[in-house]
């Protein structure tokens, strides 16, 4: 099984963006109308949703919309207000003893994934996994704020916006975890999902977003797919969700864990899976530092790092069956 990944910096949506969104759109397309053309919200809905909510994105918005041809279904798809309903797998922890560090492994189908590591500079530097083509999957800015989501694992959805929007906003417009924490509370989202938030600081907190009830902050360092309780049986076996966070539960607290025993396990069950043909395996390991403003992408036998000061611009494939590496150290 193999991945082809990118890390491709733009400081403004241009002509990279556009090369993007012309390889990306028929697939994305295809997703968007999946329930049929009338199931998705209007463009004057989706605008009128993200003026009032995010609406220190609109220049970004429109210049998006300018590079993938002014369509109306491109516009309501690149609002990402109301999306179709979608999910993945995940297990992310805060780490700050001794050193702050987000840690998260993506599970998802590898065919769904776009392999898009980006640098961007719309309102503030901001390296992030991208999704939907400006979303967020997980993503650190010059502040040092990081964030990475997971499905909440409950199949309810309604009115609001695809998480990966969220990430992207509070990347770009806060410059800490409490910051944040208000952002992500106040905004509307269509499915639930875990987000957990990390800053320089060494401030934690994971939220817990959902489409038909409040937002919540839990303060925790860790996260899996589900939130207080498990509420979809069938998706939770399948995910282990219970099982993860046991797991990073029992490594918090054990006092002889550190950061490199912790991030081994990030490579070994239950945390790492290879069921890629069920569209659960771990895609890549993502490991930030706020402190340091670095960004490391990680597979059991490649590791690539970025950071604002130095990025390099880079296509690679990665070998998703190579076995998994030894024990990591300083």
């Amino acid at each position: 099984m193999f991945l082809a990944m990118s890390a491709l910096e733009e400081a403004w949506p241009g002509e990279k963006w556009q090369a993007l969104f012309t390889r990306y759109w028929p697939n994305y397309q295809r997703w968007y109308l999946s329930e049929g053309y009338l199931a998705r919200p209007g463009y004057l809905s989706c605008v009128e949703a993200l003026e009032a909510h995010m609406p220190e994105l609109l220049p970004v918005y429109e210049q998006l919309c300018a590079l993938s041809g002014g369509t109306d279904l491109a516009a309501r798809f690149l609002s990402l207000y109301s999306p179709p309903p979608y999910l993945s797998g995940c297990s992310q922890m805060a780490w700050t003893r001794g050193r702050n560090a987000l840690i998260r492994n993506y599970d998802y189908a590898p065919k769904l994934f776009d392999g898009i590591f980006l640098k961007t500079n719309w309102i503030r530097p901001v390296m992030a996994m991208s999704d939907c083509l400006w979303g967020a999957l997980d993503g650190i800015n010059a502040d040092g704020l990081c964030l990475s989501l997971s499905f909440g694992g409950r199949k309810v959805y309604g009115k609001g916006f695809g998480v990966p929007l969220l990430l992207r906003y509070a990347l770009e417009t806060c410059t800490n975890g409490p910051e944040a924490v208000e952002t992500l509370r106040r905004i509307p989202v269509h499915m639930q999902y875990n987000v957990t938030v990390l800053d320089s600081k060494g401030h934690y907190a994971t939220v817990y977003l959902a489409p038909d009830r409040p937002a919540e902050v839990a303060y925790l360092s860790f996260a899996t797919n589900h939130q207080h309780n498990v509420e979809w049986e069938d998706y939770a076996r399948l995910s282990r969700t219970l099982e993860r966070a046991q797991y990073l539960e029992h490594c918090l607290w054990n006092p002889h864990e550190n950061f490199y025993t912790m991030l081994d396990k990030f490579f070994r069950p239950p945390l790492y899976h290879t069921d890629y043909l069920r569209g659960f395996g771990t895609l890549y390991t993502t490991v930030y530092h706020p402190n340091e403003g670095k960004a490391e992408l990680l597979w059991p036998h490649r590791r690539k790092v970025y950071g604002f000061d130095e990025f390099e611009e880079q296509a690679y494939i990665v070998n998703l069956s190579e076995g998994v590496r030894g024990k990591f150290s300083a």
